[in-house]
């Protein structure tokens, strides 16, 4: 992994996890299987890695585990299989980020691509009309937020690579399956098309259109380009609490383009 992500984690393919280096905190890998997601995918009896993701929530380095917890943020780590699930790419099976009871309201999330190619797909909800809906082509070093009460998912963007990325998260985080679960997946499926990746349109929803672009710089947040998100918040603990407290940024989130 050439991409340098703030602090000693290095992620491990066979099998998929995650080796924390020297002061580094982090937990043994939660696996999402296959058979885990398949209600959410395409053709859900489809073939495909047996263990699609694996994920480390809550890793960092010791000295800073406090200024963490003071602002209730958490930072995870995910590594994706390479290949594909049937006719799509690999990829996680969509949610809504639920209620958190400590603010009151869905939380946002702050990606980092660390290794491979990602879309960050999003949509402003899973109800029947799913709003404007963004996948966003992001690469090592790209920063994509994903704002309260969107459902979202994570796409491998070149199957021939595995995708790790990191994320700035609430620590009361909540995952909300239920609406997704009910329209069969995300408003967008992502197919494999010989080098590329095209959406097709989930007939379960509403007529829709998809915005497919690349990151932005999220200059009103005071999130700079170039430089890990760890680091950032190693150099101002305070930089990420509109990712625990997101009422913070209020006026930002309307309208929000990623």
């Amino acid at each position: 992994m050439k991409f340098n992500p703030g602090f000693d984690i290095q992620p491990t393919y066979q099998p998929l996890g995650f080796q924390y280096g020297e002061n580094v905190f982090g937990p043994e890998v939660e696996n999402r299987s296959l058979d885990a997601i398949r209600k959410n995918l395409m053709e859900p009896t489809c073939d495909g890695p047996a263990v699609v993701y694996s994920i480390a929530m809550d890793v960092g380095n010791d000295d800073d585990k406090q200024n963490m917890i003071e602002r209730n943020l958490l930072y995870g780590a995910v590594t994706y299989a390479k290949g594909t699930l049937g006719k799509e790419p690999v990829r996680s099976q969509g949610h809504i980020h639920a209620v958190s009871p400590s603010c009151g309201m869905s939380t946002c999330e702050v990606y980092e691509i660390w290794s491979g190619a990602a879309y960050i797909y999003m949509q402003e909800t899973a109800q029947d009309h799913p709003g404007r809906c963004f996948a966003v082509y992001a690469k090592p070093g790209d920063i994509v937020i994903v704002p309260p009460g969107w459902a979202h998912a994570t796409i491998v963007a070149d199957i021939t690579q595995n995708l790790t990325f990191g994320a700035w998260c609430v620590r009361d985080y909540g995952f909300d399956y239920d609406e997704v679960r009910a329209h069969k997946g995300v408003a967008w499926f992502p197919i494999v098309n010989e080098n590329r990746i095209d959406f097709i349109a989930n007939q379960f929803y509403q007529k829709s259109q998809l915005i497919v672009k690349e990151p932005r710089i999220y200059e009103e947040f005071g999130i700079r380009k170039g430089i890990p998100i760890y680091q950032q918040f190693v150099e101002n603990p305070d930089l990420f609490l509109f990712v625990s407290q997101p009422q913070l940024a209020k006026e930002k989130w309307e309208n929000f383009i990623p």
